[in-house]
């Protein structure tokens, strides 16, 4: 596949009239034999390190997939996935140590997709989320998950375990759409639980239209300049972070 992406990641007003930083972010890497891994994470906005749990988080999941990749045809079974969250807990928890904190000060959630030719395989925890899209629809792979209380949600961290969700799916999609909560409410429908196709397709046809491969710079910059103006800052105040990708 082809794959190109779009990507862009930008601060929300809340956060920078409370002088706070950007508590989001994403990674995408193609990786061998074809396959492509894309992840995003949210800091949460009440936990001290929330920002660089959701870059650890990120990272450490990008190094797993390349190098399991670099070895393996096939793809982790979950008990493996699942034994990976539990070692990134674990590296949270050493950190949280030697900065004499608490894992829960690093809580992010995660919303992460490999494709290989064969299948697709998500990973998600809390409200982030996931579209794909399979001929002229799309369909949500990972819907956000709220907690008990209003605005709140579930992330890495949880005591004593993750509410950690891990689905597989024909490679029958030829686009992507990832992103965190602050997306959510212009992208889907809460009511129908469904994806929103006059966000998503006007949004990924200039990403099928590109030349070449790997990340388009020129978009990725108006897509930042789109996610920060003012359409989208009336609606939400919240960080904001999409990647769109199509393998077409």
């Amino acid at each position: 596949m082809g794959w190109r992406w779009a990507s862009a990641s930008v601060i929300g007003t809340s956060h920078i009239h409370s002088g706070d930083r950007l508590q989001d972010a994403y990674s995408v890497s193609k990786l061998h034999n074809d396959s492509l891994f894309a992840v995003v994470s949210d800091g949460a906005g009440s936990a001290k390190f929330g920002a660089y749990g959701a870059w650890l988080t990120c990272r450490f999941l990008s190094v797993q997939f390349r190098e399991w990749t670099r070895v393996y045809s096939n793809l982790p079974s979950d008990e493996e996935l699942a034994d990976w969250i539990d070692e990134l807990r674990d590296r949270v928890s050493a950190i949280a140590t030697q900065r004499e904190s608490t894992p829960r000060q690093f809580a992010s959630t995660l919303a992460a997709i490999i494709v290989t030719p064969d299948e697709a395989v998500t990973l998600h925890v809390g409200d982030s989320a996931i579209v794909g899209r399979k001929g002229t629809k799309w369909d949500v792979l990972c819907w956000p998950e709220n907690g008990e209380y209003a605005s709140s949600t579930y992330f890495v961290t949880d005591d004593p375990e993750p509410r950690l969700n891990i689905t597989r799916q024909l490679p029958e999609y030829d686009g992507f759409a990832l992103f965190s909560d602050g997306v959510g409410d212009l992208a889907l429908s809460y009511f129908e639980q469904s994806a929103h196709p006059r966000f998503f397709d006007p949004m990924l046809r200039p990403v099928d239209a590109a030349l070449g491969e790997g990340r388009l710079v020129e978009l990725s910059g108006k897509l930042a300049t789109y996610l920060a103006g003012p359409s989208v800052c009336e609606r939400t105040d919240d960080d904001k972070t999409l990647v769109l990708i199509s393998g077409g």
